[in-house]
């Protein structure tokens, strides 16, 4: 897949950290259920984003999930899978990420929707959060971004064995 003039290839690995930019998340709340987001332009998303100068996975997950989706992180990341990312670019898309591989990683996470996104300025206008099964999460996503509701479907078979996602 080309996407971001980059070179893209999902893996089924956890990238190492300090080669990760960005980091999407199937967060699950209590119901077992999957946040999925949807910006005002209408493009359904799991949460998260790019990473900020000196920011944890950890801290970047907790960071996008208030931002995006009005939740809180309730436990540590299970990291599952990424995209590694070739970039075209003669620069790096912000100069403190890693360039020319770079991976945008997948993990899963226990959340719990606490109030409306925070939306900063410089943020996605998101205009509703949902909290669907996984099946629906996905079947949702598949209709603005296939990859995100692949992502979902790989999740739900890896971590139903450990309890996050009960069918």
């Amino acid at each position: 897949m080309d996407h971001a003039e980059a070179r893209t290839t999902y893996l089924p690995v956890v990238p190492p950290e300090h080669l990760v930019s960005r980091l999407h998340l199937v967060a699950v709340t209590n119901e077992s259920h999957v946040v999925v987001c949807r910006s005002v332009q209408g493009w359904r998303f799991l949460p998260g984003g790019t990473r900020e100068p000196g920011e944890s996975l950890q801290e970047l997950a907790g960071r996008e999930l208030q931002e995006e989706a009005g939740a809180n992180l309730l436990g540590d990341l299970i990291h599952f899978s990424a995209h590694q990312v070739v970039s075209e670019r003669t620069e790096p898309y912000r100069p403190h990420l890693p360039h020319p591989r770079a991976y945008w990683a997948y993990a899963a996470a226990r959340v719990e929707i606490t109030g409306p996104p925070l939306k900063p300025p410089d943020g996605e206008r998101v205009i509703e959060v949902l909290a669907l099964s996984p099946a629906a999460a996905a079947a949702c996503l598949d209709v603005e971004d296939a990859v995100h509701g692949d992502v979902v479907h790989h999740c739900e078979g890896l971590v139903c064995s450990i309890g996050l996602l009960d069918r």
